[in-house]
């Protein structure tokens, strides 16, 4: 009995040894940013280091992390190498841990709030308005996301505006409906400013908090 009570003693250690790979890995906000990133589509090492700011061999290493707790995976095209989350339920994991984390450190809250109350009259839609907008044709839903992101996936009825085309095609947009704008979900503050940049310029604007695999995840649809 006591062998075998030993053994399970053993077992359970080594369980949460391989748990605790995953959490290391999880331990550095760069790499969270790159599963964010990840998890809005592949993308080539250049891409990550452009978009995190880091340098080639700072995100190689990262990478490196990622691949040991089995939470990326990569392909190889030409002499490009393309990263991607190694499964899709890591998106679920990544929601469940910013609801946790929003939820019991008021810090998140509070930096979210200070930038959006420094912006003038931004109303912010809950996923269950957007969609009834949506249903009703009122509105056009502006995806804020590189083009790339949105060629892999987008809410169903989004147009694709990148940021940092936004103010080159305002004045193409029409004038007589209303505009929702979102982002990669509450990490990405962008939808709050393009929703100032469409008022200052005579439109009817609103931001979504959320992104796709939020909407995914309310509205029950596979990723």
């Amino acid at each position: 009995m006591k062998e075998m009570l030993d053994s399970a003693s053993a077992i359970k250690d080594d369980l949460y040894k391989q748990l605790a790979r995953v959490g290391k890995s999880l331990s550095s906000d760069k790499r969270l940013e790159i599963l964010h990133l990840l998890s809005q589509g592949s993308k080539t090492v250049e891409k990550l280091t452009a978009a995190t700011g880091m340098n080639f061999a700072n995100v190689s290493r990262h990478l490196q992390v990622l691949l040991d707790a089995k939470l990326v995976k990569y392909t190889k095209q030409g002499t490009h190498v393309i990263y991607s989350l190694a499964d899709p339920s890591i998106i679920d994991f990544l929601n469940s841990l910013w609801r946790i984390s929003e939820k019991q450190l008021p810090d998140i809250a509070k930096l979210k709030d200070d930038f959006i109350n420094h912006l003038d009259n931004i109303q912010t839609l809950s996923m269950d308005q957007v969609r009834e907008k949506l249903n009703n044709e009122s509105i056009i839903l502006l995806d804020l996301r590189p083009k790339e992101e949105y060629e892999v996936s987008h809410i169903a009825g989004a147009i694709s505006v990148p940021m940092e085309e936004l103010e080159s095609v305002m004045n193409k947009l029409p004038q007589d409906v209303e505009f929702i704008a979102y982002c990669r979900g509450p990490l990405c503050v962008y939808s709050a400013i393009a929703a100032q940049k469409l008022q200052a310029e005579g439109y009817k604007a609103y931001r979504m908090d959320e992104g796709l695999n939020e909407w995914r995840e309310h509205f029950k649809l596979p990723h």
